[in-house]
């Protein structure tokens, strides 16, 4: 039987997740090094003595043993991190985004193309079961000719401000997830972005430059629309809800809860509140994306969530943010003549190899 080996990069949540999840859930996969420049040494090697550490990320991409790379660091690391993968021809998982810079995006994405290796992006809902079966269902024409798709994507509570100063944005940061599953849903292309966005739970996060409030419109090829609404603090709990309006019906996912008890009695009628932090909401996607990266290098099998996927979600949260500057509706084809170049600088290379 085959097994891949894994080098992870990054130790902070969602790397830890993955850790985890690769450890406990997977015969034919097995973590072989770990890199987080932050993380005690020590410490790892008193509980995982059998796994090679360092801080130095190279060491672990070049590791003989390492034949897929999982990087989990911050944003800001993830281009160099993905070059370096791609130079020593390995295949990678990444979380979203690749870079906070589309014109890096648009490389990058040729790069890979190029090397051939297999990369598989981090957006995660699409693996969530409740997500999975509406995809199914819409692509089946169960709601007949899809019209409008709504989503709401709403935080429990504001990440750190430090946090939101390098995020890139709540565009880039919140909403590409949602971006990235209205393309799902819809299995089709946006040709333009109408978004709004105010400060209304932190006047720190306006004076971090970002919004903590959104609302886009995006417009489909078809002319469909997808209507998306976002913010960093719901009281009640991680707001997470699709629905999908055609013309021979209507799906909704509603949230996951706590449980599904519902009191009635004579103060009205009382249930639990949705699941408090997206680890919790999300666990049964993340442990599906790595199952499907798994299966697609053991038995090599297409990537179904492509750096191409991780491109137009980009230009996305690009436009997006965009027009919220510009209070206009911005077309997607505006934000790639710029002089974008698809063909990755022999600079880079070099500087990385």
């Amino acid at each position: 039987m085959k097994t891949i080996g894994i080098g992870l990069l990054g130790l902070g949540r969602i790397g830890k997740i993955h850790f985890r999840n690769i450890l406990h859930y997977f015969d034919q996969a097995r973590i072989v090094a770990v890199a987080d420049p932050l993380y005690s040494k020590t410490s790892f090697e008193e509980t995982y003595g059998n796994i090679f550490f360092s801080k130095n990320e190279e060491e672990v991409i070049s590791h003989p043993d390492v034949d897929a790379v999982l990087i989990c660091s911050p944003t800001s690391a993830h281009a160099k991190s993905l070059q370096l993968a791609m130079l020593h021809k390995k295949h990678i998982f990444c979380e979203k985004p690749m870079d906070l810079s589309l014109q890096t995006t648009v490389e990058l994405t040729e790069m890979a193309r190029e090397t051939q290796v297999k990369l598989m992006m981090g957006f995660n809902r699409r693996f969530d079961p409740d997500f999975m079966k509406a995809r199914e269902t819409v692509v089946a024409g169960k709601v007949g000719k899809v019209q409008i798709i709504k989503i709401t994507s709403r935080d429990p509570g504001l990440p750190p401000i430090d946090y939101i100063k390098n995020s890139g944005g709540l565009f880039m940061d919140m909403a590409i997830h949602d971006f990235d599953m209205a393309r799902y849903m819809m299995n089709k292309n946006v040709v333009e972005v109408f978004a709004k966005g105010l400060v209304m739970v932190d006047k720190a996060v306006g004076d971090a430059g970002d919004i903590d409030t959104a609302l886009t419109t995006l417009t489909f090829e078809d002319g469909t629309y997808a209507v998306i609404d976002n913010s960093r603090k719901a009281v009640y709990g991680y707001d997470q809800r699709i629905e999908v309006f055609g013309n021979g019906g209507m799906l909704q996912v509603e949230n996951n809860q706590h449980n599904r008890n519902i009191l009635y009695n004579e103060t009205g009628i009382h249930q639990s509140l949705p699941l408090d932090f997206f680890m919790d909401r999300y666990a049964e996607s993340y442990l599906g994306e790595m199952k499907m990266f798994i299966d697609a290098l053991v038995n090599n099998k297409p990537i179904t969530v492509t750096a191409g996927d991780a491109l137009a979600a980009t230009k996305i949260a690009v436009a997006a943010k965009l027009s919220m500057e510009e209070q206009r509706p911005v077309r997607i084809e505006e934000i790639m003549e710029n002089g974008f170049s698809a063909k990755v600088r022999p600079s880079q290379l070099e500087a990385v190899a």
